[in-house]
């Protein structure tokens, strides 16, 4: 995706990531072991559960945050990146700033996408990775059967 890289050279960009991307969840291996720089919250942003996934939604509301965790990724890291999170199709990567004035690359949705999706009021999504143990005790998403 030439045109995304502003600096136009080898520098590391900045990734904030606040879903399968995180440590910890399903899809972190895409980050090639690129070490977390630490927890970040961007404002302006809604979060939805898309079930596997979440999408993030600027609204511009300073009480609409999203939580999530920032990496520092190579130009040829971020167009992978994109070629995984289905950018410019799915999601678009946006330029943002947080709090301190750092720019740091957004996979952000489009409203029309979520439009029929619960939005996460915490800005933080929990799901957790999938795993091969079996089902313990615990409330089923589903009637019992």
């Amino acid at each position: 995706m030439a045109g995304f890289n502003s600096s136009g050279d080898s520098d590391p960009q900045l990734v904030f990531v606040y879903g399968t991307l995180k440590r910890g969840m399903a899809n972190h291996a895409q980050l090639a072991g690129t070490p977390c720089l630490g927890t970040a919250q961007l404002q302006g942003f809604s979060l939805y559960d898309l079930g596997p996934f979440p999408m993030a939604i600027a609204t511009g509301d300073p009480q609409h945050r999203l939580e999530g965790e920032l990496y520092a990724v190579s130009p040829q890291l971020l167009e992978q990146l994109d070629r995984f999170e289905g950018a410019p199709r799915l999601y678009q990567r946006q330029r943002q700033r947080l709090g301190d004035g750092r720019p740091v690359w957004l996979y952000v949705g489009q409203p029309r996408q979520v439009r029929h999706v619960q939005r996460i009021d915490s800005g933080r999504w929990l799901k957790p990775p999938p795993t091969s143990a079996p089902p313990g005790p615990g409330p089923s998403p589903g009637p019992k059967r």
